[in-house]
């Protein structure tokens, strides 16, 4: 089936917590298109895992200060890419990657994974975010998730371990009774291991050159899958 697998008794768990972008959103596929049409707008060529590694440069760098929102963070990031490649943004461009997130997709297991694993467990966004702009991707997730903790409440970014501590105090669960899944090891895996929260590491890029959007980490998870689909066929034993 294509993971590594290491004992966990998933009855111990009340909630599954999930980072959204990455691991339910495809992310990747949302961001090239708008970055390959403002650099071509500027008359660059790049490959699409060339501007996915520099966004995974320039999107930590960007939540390192003080806490801005996402669409700011966003805006900061297209103003970064112009300044490193030699164009200045439009208005309109500065505002492309937040504008666009309204339209990026689930991954094609995403669904059926949550509806089923809403059967067993509590559901729990964790994730960079604004609340508005998460509110816009929540219309193409089709699950009722029982908290929504957002970076904007948190007034931080992951890898911040005061995101996971605000979801804990948030959601009133002890840390044995959440189990963290998620695509990316330096925004979710390397800090939830350092709280003692059982991790499942959904490695999405198998196989893909790169580390893709995310900033490369290393961090042992507790559990490796390709998929959410993989997961729910392991917690329900098909």
């Amino acid at each position: 089936m294509g993971f590594r697998k290491i004992m966990i008794e998933f009855n111990q768990f009340e909630a599954l917590s999930f980072d959204c972008y990455g691991t339910l959103i495809d992310w990747e596929n949302g961001i090239t298109p708008v970055l390959q049409q403002l650099v071509n707008a500027h008359g660059i060529e790049m490959s699409n895992q060339q501007l996915l590694e520099l966004f995974a440069i320039l999107e930590p760098e960007a939540q390192s200060g003080e806490y801005k929102t996402y669409r700011q963070i966003l805006r900061d990031v297209v103003q970064k890419f112009g300044e490193r490649l030699g164009f200045s943004p439009t208005p309109t461009e500065l505002e492309s990657l937040a504008n666009s997130i309204q339209d990026w997709q689930p991954f094609p297991d995403t669904i059926a994974a949550l509806k089923a694993l809403k059967q067993k467990y509590k559901l729990v966004i964790i994730s960079n975010i604004d609340d508005n702009l998460f509110a816009q991707t929540n219309q193409h997730l089709q699950i009722e998730f029982d908290h929504i903790i957002t970076a904007q409440q948190a007034q931080s970014y992951k890898p911040s371990a005061h995101n996971f501590q605000f979801a804990l105090n948030k959601t009133g669960l002890s840390s044995d009774k959440l189990l963290h899944v998620a695509q990316s090891i330096f925004h979710d895996i390397a800090t939830a291991n350092s709280l003692g929260l059982t991790t499942v590491w959904v490695n999405r890029r198998q196989g893909q050159p790169g580390g893709g959007a995310t900033k490369a980490a290393i961090a042992q998870p507790d559990l490796e899958v390709p998929d959410l689909k993989s997961l729910v066929d392991l917690i329900f034993e098909v």
